[in-house]
């Protein structure tokens, strides 16, 4: 393991930064409170959101969104091989706080940490030989369970569902049915960034993972919802670019829904974007981003990359993952963030200048071990297999000004 806590030289650009971060997370808050949009919240007024908006408790009676404060304070970054051999990372947090990641692509297998990513307990096997990761695994919310989806092979391919009631600990499988799209295709699940649970609007409590299709129109990227929990899903409307795969989503502070997705075919190397704005079963606005690279830029093949939302109340701050590499080679895994829910992104991170690939990105929940980290998980890095680094938003701050928007000059001390 390395760890790092160490002011860095573009101090200045971090200061700036946070201290915009913390004005807007109050200006945003503030803005929502007076326009009714916390009407969505929960009946539980949250202790780490003080006198703010209440917010949704999870099945661990804890918060759902808390403050931005423990993301902040000192830079702080460490990171440690937890994976040999095979590939395919998603990790998540679970209502109690428990780090679990997952990997494999030929065991599907998980390791968990109870105490924020400080140690980690023995691997545990979901499926044995032969599995294949399916990607989009999730934390329902509201029943504190935790799903995950093991193809048998690369698909096209049969699909199990499996189901932890206990954080990971114990697994088992059950019934799924994945409804047909409007092209009459079955979804296929690999290799996709995690699923997400809603939170705000009509359709709170919704579980959402981004999905695919083979071999159809180029294939195209799509997205599966539940709103049983996680026994019956529903194909969405496709993706509105052919071409596209491994995509990756985050729900904003109004609802809204951000797509975030790889290309297979793009000559720009550039991420593109879409949005919902019916809880997942449609999507619309396509754009590309001009800032979010899409795997190596000397290459239109893409790659896998990781996607989460910090949870903190009324505030849309996004975290990305992906390779800063000008050249064909898969190496360089980078972080970057948002500030303003995708408009913009205007800072970014190394964190391994070495051969790195597909990764997958978590944020802590509040009041667990695990409040106040970014966890990242990726192939490569030292050694090789899987890594897992975790990080707060002061040392992603710390980096690199990317020159994608600006903070106002309205939210300056």
């Amino acid at each position: 393991m390395t760890t790092e806590y160490h002011m860095s030289p573009t101090r200045s650009i971090r200061c700036l930064l946070l201290a915009a971060t913390l004005c807007m997370a109050s200006a945003i808050i503030g803005h929502h409170s007076q326009t009714g949009h916390a009407a969505d919240a929960g009946d539980a007024r949250s202790e780490q959101a003080g006198s703010q908006t209440p917010s949704k408790l999870t099945a661990g009676n804890k918060p759902a969104e808390g403050r931005l404060e423990p993301f902040l304070g000192e830079p702080r970054f460490d990171t440690r091989k937890i994976f040999a051999a095979e590939r395919f990372p998603n990790v998540v947090v679970t209502t109690d706080g428990t780090v679990l990641a997952t990997w494999g692509s030929k065991t599907y297998r998980v390791r968990r940490s109870e105490d924020g990513g400080e140690t980690w307990g023995a691997e545990i096997v979901v499926q044995d030989e032969p599995a294949f990761h399916g990607g989009g695994a999730l934390v329902d919310e509201k029943r504190g369970d935790v799903l995950v989806f093991v193809h048998e092979t690369h698909p096209p391919s049969p699909l199990t569902v499996y189901r932890s009631a206990d954080h990971g600990k114990t697994w088992k499988a059950q019934e799924a049915v994945i409804g047909r799209d409007i092209h009459d295709q079955v979804p296929a699940m690999h290799m996709s960034e995690v699923g997400i649970i809603l939170r705000h609007g009509p359709h709170a409590g919704r579980l959402l993972r981004p999905a695919r299709v083979y071999g159809v129109n180029r294939g195209y990227n799509t997205a599966i919802y539940s709103d049983d929990g996680g026994r019956t899903w529903h194909s969405s409307a496709p993706f509105p670019e052919n071409g596209t795969g491994e995509g990756a989503v985050a729900e904003l502070s109004d609802g809204r829904i951000y797509y975030n997705s790889r290309s297979h075919a793009a000559a720009d190397a550039l991420r593109r974007i879409a949005w919902s704005h019916d809880g997942g079963r449609t999507w619309q606005d396509l754009s590309v981003s001009p800032s979010l690279p899409d795997g190596p830029r000397g290459t239109a093949y893409g790659c896998m990359g990781g996607l989460t939302r910090l949870p903190v109340q009324g505030a849309d701050i996004l975290v990305y993952s992906n390779l800063d590499e000008p050249t064909t080679s898969r190496r360089r895994i980078t972080v970057w963030t948002s500030l303003d829910g995708g408009k913009t992104w205007p800072v970014k991170r190394l964190v391994y200048d070495g051969s790195s690939a597909y990764s997958s990105l978590a944020a802590g929940r509040p009041g667990t071990p695990s409040e106040g980290w970014i966890y990242l998980q990726y192939e490569g890095g030292p050694g090789g297999g899987g890594q897992l680094a975790r990080f707060n938003l002061a040392w992603l701050l710390a980096g690199e000004a990317t020159r994608d928007g600006q903070v106002p000059e309205s939210l300056l001390p």
